[in-house]
């Protein structure tokens, strides 16, 4: 039986995401903190719609992939979990484990979305850190306490997008990471069976 903790990380990486980031250059537009505060509005209100809708678990994994792929800045959470055997990897692996990933993270948590029926998330404010924008949200689950999510918004890749969630302290980005790295020392190494891998996962 799965654990509060771990219905907690299920949660915040099915909402979210899930790889520390990797920043793209930026552009000459510049985000503010209401725009960012507006686009997790966005993804949250999507989420939870879709957790409540009934829907069938295909449908739900469906629905997910399209807001992860919408709303995520994916290529630089992929290339964050893939850590530094991204900057071996050739453009065309890079591409190929980019998809794969994505596809990956949305079956990996998408499958527990009904244990979460009924819950919502508030978002509760929104402030600049460092050089992007931290915004502060609670998730009221049912029969557990509310806890904390922060999203970390930014335009550095020409798009207002979320790259990373702290759930309680404890930052995502780095628990992917430490997972594909472990997935990929099981592999050899080897980018190519990592990719197949979680094509198949």
């Amino acid at each position: 039986m799965a654990t509060e903790t771990d219905r907690r990380t299920v949660l915040a990486l099915g909402l979210g995401a899930a790889a520390a980031a990797m920043i793209l250059p930026g552009t000459a537009r510049a985000l503010t903190v209401d725009e960012a505060r507006s686009l997790i509005n966005d993804v949250t209100g999507q989420v939870t719609k879709v957790i409540n809708s009934g829907a069938s678990e295909t449908q739900m994994l469906a629905k997910f992939e399209q807001i992860f792929a919408k709303y995520a800045d994916v290529p630089a959470i992929a290339r964050s979990a893939l850590g530094p055997a991204a900057r071996s990897a050739s453009p065309g692996q890079m591409s190929a484990f980019t998809k794969a990933y994505q596809g990956y993270i949305s079956r990996k948590y998408g499958r527990r979305f009904r244990e979460f029926i009924g819950g919502r998330i508030e978002v509760t404010g929104a402030h600049p850190l460092k050089s992007y924008y931290e915004v502060v949200s609670t998730a009221y689950l049912q029969g557990e306490a509310p806890f904390d999510l922060r999203w970390h918004v930014s335009d550095k890749s020409g798009r207002d997008l979320f790259f990373n969630l702290i759930i309680e302290g404890v930052n995502m980005l780095s628990t992917e990471r430490t997972e594909i790295g472990a997935m990929l020392d099981q592999q050899g190494g080897n980018i190519d069976n990592l990719i197949a891998k979680l094509n198949k996962t």
